[in-house]
């Protein structure tokens, strides 16, 4: 299977170079079929300069800001069979490609897998306390996909969709600018297979934004969009924020 990897940027002159170098490390270990493509999202800094730096990287521009945008636009430009969302800010563990080739080929009913954020630089309480967040949200998925068979969930910027999943649903619905999208596409893909949240499909992401709202405020503003958004239909937050994390 061909795995395209779709990385949003915007103003991420700090953070892409580091996340393009884990994605090229875990594919060259085995040679995987792989294409990188980077989403300029109507960046003002050196983005697109130092995408384009790094050789069989093709740079997609979208200049309408939005997460969902961005993805779709990334979505649109690739070829693979599994569709892998990860964030300008994060980096790949090296068996990330592996654990994703395998549940994929294990399972022909999945079209969906993420899995949790590892932040970088993070004290040993806020580790503890990510660790709280992301059981309680995992009881929810569990509630959610089991008994309830409404929805799922996925983790915005660590998860893997099948081509032929996304194409049934017309891609990403754009009308999310940031908060609940991953949730949406969890609840817009459900009724086709397996969406399966796993803790062994880990990633390496900045601690910015956790440092900038405090781990409380996060995890209660994250679950609350889930929830709105998988019952509602529509994300708890109103005012959508430039997609910085």
């Amino acid at each position: 299977m061909k795995i395209s990897f779709v990385i949003p940027a915007y103003n991420e002159e700090n953070y892409l170079g580091k996340c393009l170098d884990s994605v090229f490390a875990a594919i060259n270990q085995k040679k995987y079929d792989a294409e990188v493509i980077v989403v300029n999202n109507a960046s003002t800094d050196r983005t697109r300069e130092i995408a384009l730096s790094y050789p069989g990287v093709r740079v997609v521009d979208e200049p309408k800001k939005g997460i969902s945008r961005a993805r779709q636009a990334g979505f649109l430009a690739s070829t693979g069979d599994l569709i892998a969302n990860v964030d300008s800010d994060t980096e790949l563990p090296s068996d990330w490609i592996e654990t994703v080739l395998i549940e994929f080929t294990k399972d022909q009913n999945l079209v969906g897998l993420s899995g949790p954020f590892l932040f970088i630089g993070t004290s040993i309480l806020y580790n503890a306390m990510v660790r709280f967040f992301y059981s309680v949200g995992y009881c929810m998925y569990l509630v959610n996909r089991f008994l309830l068979n409404k929805a799922s969930m996925l983790q915005g910027g660590n998860y893997v969709i099948r081509r032929s999943a996304l194409e049934k649903i017309d891609g990403f619905d754009v009308a999310y600018d940031f908060y609940g999208e991953d949730a949406a596409m969890a609840r817009r893909l459900h009724p086709l297979g397996a969406v399966k949240f796993t803790f062994a499909l880990p990633i390496y992401a900045s601690n910015r934004r956790l440092a900038r709202e405090g781990i409380v405020t996060m995890g209660l503003r994250y679950g609350a969009n889930y929830l709105w958004t998988v019952f509602l239909k529509r994300p708890f937050t109103k005012k959508q924020e430039k997609y910085i994390r």
